[in-house]
């Protein structure tokens, strides 16, 4: 019997978190929209709306760029909280179509329509290729009509190719890579459209004279080597067609998505305050609250952290980090005293602080409880429970007068209204 012809599909959701804002006040369709921050404060574009982009707002660029740029545009904070809910709800209606899928990010996803074409075959259909192309315009109009989100999808037969057929289709468009097409596709892109290659490598490349990708596939190993050391072959092989087409293990991209069990990667969060500052009693209300996030989402995961990471930004961007490794846990009561004394360690002068960030790696299953977590145990069963009803915000660590908190001390807890 042949080996079905792989059909990977990614579903991108188009401006997710433009979309989600839009859904909660119409009154934002059409007009340029910005999400991440207000005007004036730190941090970064999380996402702009189809409209700002023609100004030259891009999601990553920093907001003070941003409200440079299009000073008209309608600038909003995220929603902690609020977006992860709609994700969850597309990823519920995506995978009712196909057997094995992948999330991505918050607002992307692969689904495997490998050997699927049996299944949603039609009379109407001009071939395989239209019958999952057809399919996917469902479930994208799906989307549209429960949801109220539009997305776009790429289909390919591998993961790289069906993600540049999906950034290809936008906004709210399908775009279908048959077998045997993938070269001639991606041959005339320029480099930076291939997913992976950022603004460094763009250079590299170009300073080899590689524009597009058809030149990467051409260009002899040896040089691209030079530029991208161990991603050159994988790299040469995708711009071939030749890319993997497995949907293996789910890897968190955003704060939302952590796949139960998984082990790889790391968990971190971090953030840039809006004014530099020098204020202990902010600072450690953020390693608090950082620690807190982290831990939480190791619960998600059902997995332990062997080493806890602190990361400090000053005001004059010099930027330090200071590992510890313990005991595996998933305890804010036990990692805060250890990330507090992490930072202790490295602020060495007394600069203001731009950055704070928490990372936890050196993940494991979450087996049998240490005897140290089982005491917090059912603390921490209950706070999740309460979050899980009425959202991550509902409960909150409280360090009262942190000049005499110490490691070791209690924590202690608090509902918001």
């Amino acid at each position: 019997m042949a080996l079905a012809l792989p059909r990977i599909c990614c579903l991108d959701l188009d401006t997710f978190f433009v979309s989600v804002e839009r859904l909660h006040d119409p009154g934002l369709v059409g007009k340029p929209v910005v999400v991440g921050g207000l005007p004036g404060q730190r941090g970064v574009v999380t996402a702009a709306s189809y409209e700002v982009r023609a100004f030259g707002v891009r999601s990553g660029m920093p907001l003070q760029r941003a409200f440079e740029l299009a000073p008209q545009a309608i600038y909003l904070p995220t929603r902690h909280g609020v977006y992860g809910q709609y994700a969850e709800r597309v990823r519920s209606i995506a995978e009712g179509y196909t057997p094995l899928s992948q999330v991505a990010s918050i607002d992307e996803m692969f689904l495997d329509f490998s050997g699927c074409e049996r299944l949603y075959s039609s009379t109407l259909d001009a071939g395989p290729d239209a019958t999952i192309e057809r399919v996917v315009r469902q479930l994208t109009g799906e989307i549209q009509a429960r949801i109220g989100l539009p997305a776009s999808a790429g289909i390919a037969t591998s993961r790289c190719v069906a993600k540049v057929a999906s950034a290809s289709a936008k906004p709210r468009g399908v775009r279908l890579v048959p077998a045997g097409a993938e070269a001639a596709f991606l041959g005339p892109l320029p480099v930076r459209r291939f997913p992976g290659i950022g603004p460094v490598a763009e250079r590299g490349l170009e300073a080899l004279g590689l524009a597009t990708l058809a030149a990467v596939a051409a260009a002899p190993l040896g040089a691209l080597r030079r530029v991208l050391g161990g991603f050159a072959e994988p790299l040469q092989r995708a711009c071939r067609g030749q890319g993997a087409h497995e949907l293996g293990p789910e890897r968190p991209a955003f704060l939302e998505h952590d796949p139960r069990g998984g082990t790889h990667g790391t968990i971190s969060n971090e953030r840039t305050f809006r004014e530099d500052v020098g204020d202990p009693s902010r600072i450690q209300a953020m390693l608090c609250s950082l620690t807190e996030r982290v831990c939480w989402r190791a619960r998600k995961r059902a997995v332990k952290a062997g080493t806890v990471t602190l990361k400090l930004r000053y005001a004059d961007f010099e930027t330090l980090q200071r590992s510890r490794s313990l005991a595996p846990t998933c305890s804010e009561l036990e990692l805060y005293p250890v990330v507090r004394e992490l930072f202790a360690r490295a602020r060495e002068r007394p600069t203001r602080v731009r950055l704070l960030g928490v990372r936890l790696s050196n993940l494991q299953p979450d087996g049998e409880q240490l005897a140290l977590f089982e005491r917090h145990e059912p603390v921490h069963r209950a706070m999740d429970e309460v979050r899980r009803r009425y959202g991550y915000g509902a409960l909150r660590i409280a360090l009262g007068e942190v000049g005499q908190h110490h490691p070791g001390a209690p924590l202690s807890l608090f509902a918001e209204d």
